[in-house]
């Protein structure tokens, strides 16, 4: 063969070579159909420059599973890698889940034990293929490569240099704790980027362009902007780098509410705060969470103290007396102090009041907890009544702050007696009727004595009796007091006062009331042991604790914190009750259970269902604020028997039309419900009792959500924190078409 054509056939193999590696190249960057990832074989989907990577991961102090987006570059190590965007939020997975590109062009997340938790709905938008982008947004194409779902639409708390932020969007600080998944970023109707915590309190709010069809946008070199529609900027925040040489940046809303610009510094192989919305950690709401006062310090970081605190005690604890006190009530005072009502976040305001006048206003009022004077010339005096608070302080505040707590009584001191001369003294003639009346006197007193310390006896023996018959005082191991059968039916005077469907009034020996629920079922100990175990530690301020149990022989009872005004049924039920329930009143109702069993299904180490959620298992504390209660008793009576996500969507449904309405056993609610609402008269939905009329934007969420709950598809069904999120205000949603699954009302169901 001539040299001339070994040289052409070098160069044709070389580029049939290069051509095949642009073709791997490109091809990594096309996810065809039917293409797969899993938890076990641990693979990913990276774009084609290597910087991000989708697929499955968890953290080390975290065992559970997620699937989403992360930083994948080499330059970064890997316990500085950071998670961009996560699928279906907070969703808890098991071992064996995986994610996939359906042939229907659909990207499902399905789990083992769950079936398909999360969807990108995109079955009829003919999807061929998805992509992971450099800039780290992941999308899905259509024939003509046309974007038809992509993940920066959907952020989570985090925005990459490229990507838009719209009214329609949110960004949500991760559930690290009962406090941080109520901080989002959102942008008003004038185009203002806003911080708030819940759907009411606003603690930071971006420049005041008044201008609306804004969004906001990430440039590369350290800028947030925000752009009209023609892409111009209008405001723009630069952080401490701006223009400087970085490879990588991030805007994320951190898990203590505060929103910061990163920059990652190569020298340290570090990722490095350039700014922050709020300077001052402590004008965060919520700072230092329930019961606390946030202290700016001089190291930039934020202290909290407790206002409950009583100054003699050894172990620093923070706790809300019990009111009303045994002995009385003292007003603590804090000076340039701030202190603010949580759950709600909305406090009662007294005008035209001294110092003093708001002090004694709060002492004398059984229901306040703490009250914060304005000292700045308002006369302005804030009520807290509700049973969770926080604050700050700083020198720069006039105001002054009382918090409630009870008073100890002084001790008498023995060294001190007041005398007074006695008789004697004043005469030195002896009498004798005198010293009969004393002797008599003293002989009465004795045989008093006598008489009490006989009684203080006979109680205390009784009381060391009960103490070691109720060992119960004194919690295992996992925080359940354990009782015997005998104990329970002492508890419960032998089962006297009964509440609900085998739900019973106790008392515990230190008079604090229990509400305890006979299972009347047979099951295993281990399993039952266990079980119960995994519901005790569930912690949630709408979910009802579970505070101990009783397993012994046959007997298996669990035993509850008791909610003073029972449930909702019992309100719906009762004409008078009935007209406590406003229509706000229900909507927080509605928008508490649903963050409850957003928590059971996202937040806790392994999945929970409800499985039986009703008005009936809905209980109202003393402010009646809603607790849910009996969670999680599928899985005490059997693991088969669990209840999936999508059971306690339709339910949830099912119980906010039944709020909404106040109907109760009308097996065709929902389909009337509906067609009221399709036919613009959604009022007529609302309970005719309701007295002070009802927010129409509301109603129109509520009954919009609840629809979509109700679908026969549950597959075309929200998940729970895409319920929060509607009735927050946060998400808006299209109108729900029909059919639904409703099968009757609620209550109509067997207990588990």
């Amino acid at each position: 063969m001539p040299e001339q054509d070994r040289l052409l056939l070098k160069l044709c193999f070389l580029l049939c070579i290069f051509a095949g590696f642009l073709l791997h190249s490109l091809g990594a960057s096309e996810i065809p159909l039917d293409s797969k990832l899993s938890i076990v074989d641990k693979d990913m989907w990276v774009s084609p420059n290597g910087d991000f990577a989708f697929g499955f991961f968890n953290s080390p102090d975290e065992p559970n599973y997620s699937v989403g987006i992360r930083s994948n570059s080499k330059s970064i190590p890997l316990d500085k890698q950071i998670v961009v965007w996560i699928a279906g939020a907070d969703l808890i997975l098991g071992n064996n889940s995986y994610v996939q590109l359906t042939q229907d062009g659909e990207l499902i997340l399905f789990d083992s034990l769950k079936g398909v938790i999360w969807s990108s709905k995109t079955r009829q938008l003919s999807v061929v293929s998805a992509a992971l982008n450099d800039n780290g947004n992941l999308v899905l194409l259509n024939k003509e490569k046309h974007i038809v779902w992509q993940s920066f639409d959907t952020p989570s708390d985090t925005l990459l240099p490229g990507q838009n932020f719209s009214m329609f969007q949110t960004l949500r600080a991760a559930s690290k704790n009962s406090v941080s998944s109520y901080y989002t970023l959102f942008m008003n109707a004038s185009g203002q980027l806003q911080l708030r915590w819940e759907s009411h309190v606003i603690y930071w709010t971006s420049g005041s362009p008044s201008s609306s069809n804004l969004s906001a946008f990430l440039t590369s070199d350290g800028a947030l902007q925000l752009r009209d529609q023609n892409l111009k900027p209008v405001w723009s925040l630069f952080g401490e780098d701006h223009n400087d040489s970085v490879s990588y940046r991030f805007l994320r809303l951190d898990v203590d509410g505060n929103l910061r610009l990163y920059s990652w510094v190569e020298p340290s192989k570090s990722w490095r705060s350039v700014w922050q919305a709020v300077e001052n950690q402590c004008n965060v709401f919520a700072t230092c969470g329930q019961h606390g006062i946030c202290v700016f310090t001089e190291s930039g970081s934020p202290d909290c103290e407790c206002p409950f605190k009583h100054t003699n005690e050894s172990i620093s604890r923070c706790l809300i007396p019990n009111h009303p006190c045994d002995s009385g009530s003292d007003m603590l005072k804090y000076m340039h102090t701030f202190l603010y009502g949580m759950y709600p976040p909305t406090d009662d305001l007294v005008a035209k009041v001294s110092l003093q006048g708001c002090k004694s206003l709060c002492l004398n009022d059984p229901s306040c907890i703490a009250a914060t004077f304005s000292n700045d010339g308002t006369a302005r005096c804030l009520m807290k009544r509700t049973q969770y608070v926080t604050g700050y302080s700083d020198p720069s505040l006039s105001s002054v702050s009382f918090v409630k707590t009870c008073a100890y009584p002084l001790a008498v001191n023995p060294n001190h007696v007041t005398t007074s001369p006695s008789p004697l003294e004043q005469s030195h003639k002896f009498c004798f009727p005198c010293v009969i009346g004393v002797a008599s006197g003293m002989f009465v007193v004795f045989v008093l004595v006598q008489l009490a310390l006989g009684f203080w006896f006979f109680r205390r023996r009784n009381l060391d009796r009960k103490k070691a018959a109720l060992a119960y005082t004194s919690p295992n191991s996992n925080g359940l007091i354990v009782l015997s059968f005998s104990e329970i039916e002492e508890l419960t005077e032998n089962f006297k006062h009964q509440i609900g469907p085998k739900m019973f009034k106790g008392v515990l020996p230190n008079k604090k009331p229990v509400a305890i629920k006979d299972l009347n079922i047979t099951i295993e100990e281990r399993k039952y042991r266990s079980a119960v175990s995994k519901i005790g530690s569930i912690h949630h301020k709408n979910l009802v604790k579970l505070q101990g149990y009783c397993c012994e022989l046959d007997h298996r009872f669990l035993v509850y914190e008791y909610a003073k005004n029972g449930s909702v049924e019992k309100y719906l039920e009762d004409l008078k009750l009935c007209k406590k329930l406003t229509w706000g009143k229900r909507f927080d109702i509605c928008l508490s259970v649903a963050r409850a069993i957003c928590y059971l299904h996202t937040s806790c180490r392994e999945f929970m269902s409800h499985g039986n959620l009703k008005c009936e298992n809905v209980v109202l504390e003393e402010n009646l604020e809603a607790k849910v209660t009996e969670f999680g008793l599928g899985k005490v009576v059997s693991e088969a028997s669990c209840s999936s996500a999508e059971r306690d969507v339709e339910d949830f449904g099912k119980m906010v039309l039944v709020l909404v309405s106040g109907c109760r056993g009308v097996g065709d609610l929902c389909e009337w419900a509906y067609t009221e609402w399709m036919e613009g008269r959604p009022e007529n939905v609302v309970d005719k009792r309701i007295s002070g009329g009802f927010n129409l934007q509301e109603l129109e969420r509520s009954l919009r959500i609840a629809f979509w709950c109700l679908q026969i598809d549950e597959r075309r069904r929200p998940s729970m924190r895409e319920v929060v999120k509607v009735l927050e205000g946060t998400l808006s949603v299209d109108p729900p078409p029909p059919p639904f699954g409703c099968n009757g009302p609620p209550e109509e169901e067997e207990e588990p």
